[in-house]
């Protein structure tokens, strides 16, 4: 399961940098859970090229990641978000609340430069 939402996310972020033939076999093999072999019958191509497509497209699509990490990003200011809103319900008083808040927002600038 956590390879499907992996695959999901990676999409996500960068399916769109993916030609159009890449886009539609990745779709049907990760979103449609269609077989290899399925998706060889209805594009009229071997369960080979399916196979090799989107170990390939998978790879890239790594790559991309590695590079510009978007979901690495995507995921810390979440978690970010996610220790504002405890900061916000568990803080005492005011001045607890705004030192909590400037370490989370020195957290998400470091996460962003």
């Amino acid at each position: 399961m956590e390879k499907i939402v992996e695959q999901g996310l990676l999409y996500d972020f960068y399916g769109q940098l993916l030609t159009s033939h890449q886009q539609k076999i990745y779709e049907q093999a990760v979103y449609d859970n269609l077989s290899f072999n399925e998706i060889a019958e209805n594009e009229g191509i071997s369960r080979q090229a399916v196979h090799d497509l989107v170990r390939r497209t998978t790879s890239l699509m790594q790559k991309y990641e590695t590079r510009l990490g978007m979901i690495r990003r995507f995921r810390n200011l979440r978690e970010a978000a996610d220790l504002l809103a405890e900061a916000a319900d568990q803080a005492d008083t005011r001045e607890e609340l705004a030192v909590r808040v400037r370490g989370i927002a020195e957290r998400i600038r470091k996460d962003l430069d």
